[in-house]
């Protein structure tokens, strides 16, 4: 490199500040991490009070979704693993927030349902998971968020 490129690099380096974090800016899965923490650290915040994860809020919604779900249709729905299901089905049934039933159709199966608690502390959480929906949300406009579930979905899919 010439000193004349020298200096022009320095000088570049210098306009784009301390917020310049180079060659890694162009790393997609850098700002999908990057979202997802500034994501997870705002419903974490909306949720404190009432002591739920991501994960559980999800649990509760698809069993009141679909009552009498078997654990494993209910793993497979959320993409979790039968170890991480069952742990947070026993946290939420220590809450008595839902029960374990044995299945209707499949004796061999555990089917899940809400208990009353349960579905007063969805209704809850469906009210501060809109409230986090509309803080993410507006930072799009509704056809950016629609094509960004899409874009997004290709991933987990």
């Amino acid at each position: 490199m010439t000193k004349e490129q020298t200096v022009r690099a320095g000088e570049d380096h210098q306009e784009r500040g301390e917020d310049d974090i180079g060659a890694i800016n162009a790393i997609l899965g850098f700002h999908i991490r990057l979202a997802h923490g500034v994501c997870l650290r705002h419903f974490t915040e909306t949720f404190a009070e009432l002591g739920l994860t991501q994960k559980q809020v999800s649990v509760l919604w698809l069993v009141d979704d679909h009552p009498g779900i078997a654990q494993t249709d209910l793993a497979q729905r959320l993409q979790m693993d039968r170890a991480t299901t069952m742990a947070i089905i026993n946290r939420l049934q220590a809450k008595q927030l839902l029960r374990r039933d044995r299945s209707a159709h499949d004796g061999r199966k555990q089917a899940l349902y809400l208990e009353p608690e349960g579905h007063a502390m969805l209704a809850r959480a469906k009210l501060a998971i809109g409230e986090h929906e509309a803080w993410v949300k507006r930072h799009f406009s509704d056809a950016e968020v629609k094509v960004l579930i899409e874009l997004l979905s290709r991933i987990h899919e």
